[in-house]
């Protein structure tokens, strides 16, 4: 008993925890084995995120997901899913440094956490439902990156980039991954 009490010091949410970095690195085994290169960007993370949740125990996630649902582990939960999404960016060469580092793990934190909830509801065959949903949360993505580059070509856009938003350009990624909010004791960025 001791020895599990070490392993997973928070009993269940430490289980669950090393459950979920299991699936992200077999995952990224995954991606690193398919040749995904010719696919558009869109379908490069429709794909990572199919692996991941093709992979992964539903009931397991169910009960997983309800540990992290709880307020004092909301903050584990979420770093779970950030977790997921920076491994879906890195395997995929993503190389930005600035605000668009954390920009994309935002957006595909919420696009992967929904797919998620969804997907524990769905019962379609072959979870076609999911698929479906995934794309539509994708594309709603492309039509904010389409306004975002929409707003930075018109004058108003130009001035607020040139003018208050240009402190934004200071912001960077981090550069070790202690520098990452892993947030508890004892984690380790796997």
């Amino acid at each position: 008993m001791r020895r599990w009490r070490a392993l997973f010091p928070r009993g269940g949410v430490d289980l669950a925890l090393a459950y979920h970095r299991a699936g992200d690195r077999q995952m990224v085994q995954a991606l690193a084995a398919e040749d995904w290169r010719a696919l558009r960007f869109r379908d490069r993370i429709a794909r990572a995120i199919r692996l991941r949740l093709e992979t992964a125990d539903k009931e397991l996630v169910r009960r997983g997901s309800t540990l992290f649902a709880l307020p004092q582990n909301a903050a584990v939960g979420a770093q779970a899913i950030w977790g997921t999404a920076d491994a879906i960016w890195t395997a995929l060469g993503d190389t930005s440094d600035d605000l668009n580092w954390y920009s994309k793990r935002a957006s595909l934190s919420a696009v992967y956490g929904a797919t998620v909830l969804y997907w524990l509801g769905d019962d379609s065959t072959g979870h076609e439902a999911t698929w479906d949903f995934l794309g539509r949360r994708i594309e709603n993505v492309m039509q904010f990156e389409k306004a975002k580059a929409a707003f930075a070509e018109n004058p108003l856009g130009k001035a607020l980039i040139s003018g208050p938003f240009k402190v934004l350009e200071r912001i960077r990624a981090p550069r070790l991954a202690k520098d990452l909010a892993e947030g508890l004791p004892g984690q380790t960025r796997s």
